[in-house]
């Protein structure tokens, strides 16, 4: 199992790894590293299909080095160094001592047709204790017990698959004398085998184990285990000649059933041994092989759990955690196309950006945008609004899209006045660290647009279009640094809730007529809302 070795001056900390994983000083992130130098979400590393892992810089501030250089992107090997800040980061994925799965080789009998019979292999309910005679079913049914619970401690609170089946078949060599053994599971969507953990007793095995898909076939077909006393004289496996070749003399292959779903198969064989395989051994292994396939299951789940995680982590960054449940609970879809609605459009906009960045390094640059963007998208997401985008140091909300929102111009002309004191504090910080002071300005429109995803079938962006979302682009233009503007259209929802003042009628872009103005100087004291007002549930 790959694992990082976290190295921070005299601490030494070890971590597992995960398909997914993120590295920073934010307590999020899967493996904080608390350094300063280190920026809040510094780097990704990502488990790819081919089992090799990708470190991935998030355009940290102080970067990432690989051997002494900086690194955007880099595929990690056993014993790699990184170092992010002044902490040193050891990456170890040490091989097991397992069968490379790619020397499994599944291949076709001469026909398929010379397997004639079925062996069932069903362990039966247990039967209550007044009615057991034979000593022979106690010690049966006992054993079926002892080796249920030794799996169970083995595998019960294993939910990485990849810890999981070596698992599994170090209990199943245990149970039975098998010299190979190898868990196939059923690809998505496909439903092809494919070999994923291979193991042999002596921990070498041959160059190439060859898997009949003849034998396969009976399983999976008729849901059934297969056992072969003697696989060379068999009659059933005549066909198999995989089998044959390889002179295996028992084999057992039993199916990973969960309910009614086949997740794939388990099979051992043994090379030398005749009759090696009991009708008792198949008994216990196939009880073994239901528990094994409710474990793999359960490791299946988590690892959706841990995707569905990670798009509600996705997407809590564009829209507010209560459209977030919607939309992954299947109560709301953003699909292409678009509808018409009224909602308000929040623009702001940084004032003298380009002159604040001028000689200043890009990495500096993204830092403090991305510590600015921090502080509006909270508050943003605060007044329920949706993130539509950014564009550069302008961020875009939306208020009533993608699902209706009771009182949108009021929650979006708070949400502004909220920003620009969220603004105060975060340049109080920033004069703190002798950092200059951020100023930007607000506009605000409310009127008819079409909202929906728009793009190509390989990429989608939720937005918004229309007349309505152009006039409030211009209008944040019309403020000035430190201002919040909004137009007719949306004073006429507040005008009895807010502290305005009406300015000259201004001419913008794409616009025949003057716009009349507010600029709002706050809201009336009986009107403020408390926090508590803007967490409840919006109206679908």
């Amino acid at each position: 199992m790959a694992k990082l070795i976290v190295i921070s001056g005299d601490e030494r900390q070890e971590f597992e790894l995960g398909a997914f994983n993120t590295l920073g000083r934010h307590p999020d992130n899967t493996i904080q590293i608390l350094d300063r130098i280190i920026s809040k979400e510094h780097a990704q590393i990502q488990r790819s299909g081919d089992g090799r892992f990708l470190l991935r810089d998030l355009r940290s501030l102080n970067g990432t080095f690989y051997r002494g250089e900086r690194v955007g992107e880099q595929y990690l090997q056993d014993g790699d160094e990184v170092t992010m800040g002044s902490t040193r980061i050891l990456f170890v994925d040490r091989p097991s001592q397992q069968e490379p799965v790619h020397r499994v080789t599944i291949a076709p009998g001469l026909t398929e047709s010379h397997i004639r019979q079925r062996i069932q292999a069903s362990t039966g309910d247990f039967m209550q204790e007044r009615q057991i005679t034979d000593e022979k079913v106690l010690r049966r049914d006992y054993e079926r017990l002892r080796i249920g619970h030794e799996l169970a401690r083995a595998v019960g609170s294993e939910l990485d698959l990849e810890k999981l089946l070596p698992k599994i078949l170090d209990k199943a060599f245990e149970l039975v004398g098998a010299d190979r053994g190898a868990i196939l599971l059923a690809d998505s969507p496909t439903g092809e085998l494919v070999p994923r953990y291979v193991k042999t007793r002596n921990g070498k095995g041959d160059s190439n184990i060859v898997l009949s898909r003849t034998v396969m076939a009976e399983v999976m077909t008729n849901r059934a285990a297969v056992l072969s006393s003697d696989a060379t004289m068999d009659s059933r496996f005549s066909g198999a000649h995989s089998i044959i070749m390889q002179g295996i003399r028992s084999t057992m292959t039993l199916p990973l059933l969960h309910g009614t779903e086949i997740l794939g198969l388990m099979h051992l064989d043994s090379l030398f041994t005749s009759n090696a395989f009991t009708e008792k051994d198949l008994q216990i292994c196939t009880g073994m092989a239901a528990q094994a396939a409710i474990a793999i299951q359960n490791a299946r789940l988590a690892l959706r759990i841990e995707k569905e995680a990670r798009d509600r982590g996705q997407l809590s960054r564009l829209i507010p955690q209560s459209v977030v449940e919607q939309v992954l609970k299947g109560q709301l879809t953003i699909e292409k196309g678009g509808r018409v609605s009224e909602i308000t459009m929040l623009f702001s906009d940084i004032r003298g950006f380009t002159t604040m960045s001028d000689g200043r390094p890009p990495e500096e640059v993204v830092n403090t945008l991305n510590e600015y963007f921090e502080v509006m998208v909270d508050v943003l997401f605060q007044y329920q609004g949706t993130l539509d985008k950014f564009v550069g140091d302008e961020i875009i909300g939306l208020f009533g899209a993608p699902i209706p929102l009771d009182d949108a111009p009021f929650k979006a002309v708070a949400c502004a006045l909220m920003m620009m004191q969220g603004l105060e504090e975060f340049n109080r910080t920033r004069a703190a660290e002798g950092q200059s002071s951020i100023r930007i300005g607000i506009g605000i429109n409310t009127g008819k647009v079409i909202t929906g995803s728009i793009g190509s079938t390989r990429a989608l962006q939720y937005t918004a279009i229309g007349d309505a979302m152009n006039v409030a682009s211009r209008l944040v233009n019309v403020a000035s640094s430190g201002e919040v503007i909004i137009s007719e259209n949306t004073f006429r929802y507040v005008a009895d809730r807010i502290d305005a003042t009406a300015l000259p009628p201004v001419k913008v872009k794409g616009k025949a007529e003057e716009l009349k103005v507010y600029r709002v100087n706050g809201l009336l004291q009986r009107q403020m809302p408390s926090m508590s007002e803007w967490a409840g549930p919006t109206k679908a």
